[in-house]
């Protein structure tokens, strides 16, 4: 069963690396999806792929890069399918 989880990681999580990390943990994991940084300080993903591996990323979100310190993830699930890639995008 495959899905689709929204994602938004709040902490220090600008600065250190974080999106790189993610893309790299995604990948390696055989997700597709997108991470950005977000204006507020946030960090924004979208995780697509198998159910089981989604929930371990999302327990991975929790750790990120040496230099983050989460205090919240929260994630929901989306209409959007993301197929291919997991990209990088700009800041909004």
């Amino acid at each position: 069963m495959t899905t689709a989880i929204h994602c938004l990681v709040r902490g220090q999580v600008q600065g250190v690396g974080y999106r790189a990390w993610c893309q790299g943990e995604a990948v390696t994991r055989g997700l597709s999806g997108w991470v950005r940084n977000r204006r507020s300080g946030d960090v924004e993903a979208v995780l697509a792929g198998p159910l089981d591996v989604v929930d371990e990323m999302l327990a991975a979100l929790w750790t990120g890069p040496a230099g983050a310190s989460v205090s919240a993830v929260e994630g929901t699930p989306t209409e959007e399918r993301p197929r291919g890639d997991f990209d990088v995008r700009p800041t909004v």
